[in-house]
């Protein structure tokens, strides 16, 4: 069973690493094809499995050095019914490889004693993660997600995570699919450079609607797949939705959303100028105990987060 997941760790003050951005870093500096950033593709192969487990390995590292605990996503981003088909998985498939991502995970977890880590099944969103296109009903959504929250759910994950989500009807929608199953779920929007959501809506709005449609089920929410400079000055630490946003994982790029999708290379931006703003984040919000990396990160970005916020302690 589950270690953690009626007692989630990082819900207390001890600081917990993520990853970076796995899927960039494995297509750019790995060399990895990923259609579609489709990571779930390496659990198919012995190679591909191999190369998650080195991955992680060098947080793991940086987890030890710095003292943190870990929280570690499935590579499951696009381990839905849409993406699937479009790779040759049929639901069977699908509940198959969100296991493998899990039990995969849990043999990292024995392996990365006693660092404290817990098993997040990740959950992407239907459509783009920048654009929201053919967006959904919450009923839709809620009836899109059920599949993987079930897949993942009856595996031993500690939570769920729904990354680079960009409108509220789908973020309700997979809380409802969350509750359904008994999963603590966190919700992470994603937002262009003013800080809103690409739908135009403000962050604080997208919470404060989610939190009252779902009585405040998540156990709390993320701003992913952006950078520090486009909405850390919408943070007040005496909002009440503030107070709600309990982890980070930005990208190393100051660029926008279009821009990064017309780059042909990788722009893995200033790792301490980045573990900086981190820093001053936690001085002003010291909630957030949960921080890592998207697109564009690395290992190199993570150990500048650490080192900003955290004292070596071996």
């Amino acid at each position: 069973m589950s270690h953690n997941r009626s007692n989630l760790p990082q819900l207390r003050d001890q600081l917990f690493l993520t990853d970076g951005g796995m899927e960039t870093y494995l297509i750019f500096q790995q060399g990895l094809e990923l259609p579609d950033f489709a990571s779930f593709h390496l659990l198919q192969t012995p190679e591909g499995e191999e190369a998650i487990r080195a991955y992680f390995r060098a947080y793991a590292g940086i987890a030890r050095r710095y003292g943190t605990g870990m929280v570690l996503d499935t590579p499951t981003w696009r381990a839905s019914a849409d993406w699937g088909a479009r790779h040759g998985l049929d639901a069977d498939a699908l509940v198959r490889v969100n296991g493998r991502a899990v039990s995969l995970l849990e043999e990292l977890r024995d392996e990365f004693a006693p660092v404290p880590v817990v098993i997040s099944g990740c959950i992407g969103p239907r459509g783009d993660g920048y654009v929201p296109d053919a967006m959904m009903t919450v009923r839709h959504a809620e009836a899109y997600h059920q599949a993987q929250v079930d897949a993942l759910s009856a595996t031993n994950a500690d939570m769920l995570c729904a990354l680079t989500l960009n409108y509220v009807e789908e973020a309700i929608g997979v809380t409802h699919a969350a509750r359904t199953a008994g999963m603590p779920i966190a919700i992470a929007f994603t937002v262009e450079t003013n800080g809103k959501l690409p739908t135009g809506q403000s962050l604080g709005s997208a919470i404060r609607i989610v939190d009252g449609a779902t009585s405040g089920y998540p156990v709390y929410y993320m701003v992913n797949c952006a950078h520090p400079t486009h909405f850390a000055h919408l943070l007040d630490p005496e909002e009440h939705w503030v107070r709600r946003i309990r982890g980070i994982r930005a990208n190393a790029s100051c660029r926008s959303h279009a821009e990064l999708n017309e780059c042909a290379d990788l722009d893995t931006g200033d790792p301490l100028g980045l573990g900086a703003s981190y820093a001053e984040l936690r001085r002003r919000l010291p909630q957030l105990t949960v921080l890592g990396g998207c697109c564009g990160t690395d290992h190199r970005h993570i150990e500048a987060i650490a080192s900003a916020c955290m004292p070596v302690v071996a």
